[in-house]
């Protein structure tokens, strides 16, 4: 990371997460075709919670690895960015843990925790700040 180069902006960062999302509709079809035996081959009805919670565990383990692990998803690793913690360290699962809930959040009131990067002087989201950590240059 280059110390004065200014932090990601909201459209790298946007880019590397619909990469992220391409994949993890990827992981997810590969985690429901597991449970189709448990089901009896058939679909899932919607709104069915222990598969929405199986779902939300696979995601959060898709991105809290990764973010854990190096700080770069795929999408992040093709868009030159990295996840680190205010120091430049490596998050924690906790951090991950608060990163991903709040992600959530920024995603539920209609983007505006990710829209945030636009008014917030060191460019950081909602989820940025609620768990300490940052998006910055890859080296």
């Amino acid at each position: 990371m280059t110390p004065n180069r200014n932090p990601p902006g909201l459209l790298r960062r946007l880019g590397a997460f619909f990469y992220d999302m391409v994949v993890l509709a990827a992981v997810l079809f590969a985690a429901t075709v597991v449970l189709l035996p448990l089901n009896g081959g058939e679909a899932f009805r919607p709104h069915h919670g222990l598969y929405s919670a199986y779902l939300a565990m696979v995601s959060f383990g898709f991105f809290g690895w990764f973010w854990t692990h190096g700080g770069q998803t795929l999408g992040m690793r093709a868009w030159k960015i990295r996840l680190c913690t205010t120091d430049g360290n490596p998050i924690s699962w906790g951090q991950a843990s608060i990163r991903f809930v709040c992600g959530l959040i920024s995603l539920s009131f209609a983007g505006l925790g990710f829209l945030w990067i636009l008014f917030d002087s060191q460019r950081r989201s909602w989820h940025d700040l609620a768990s300490g950590s940052r998006i910055v240059w890859k080296n």
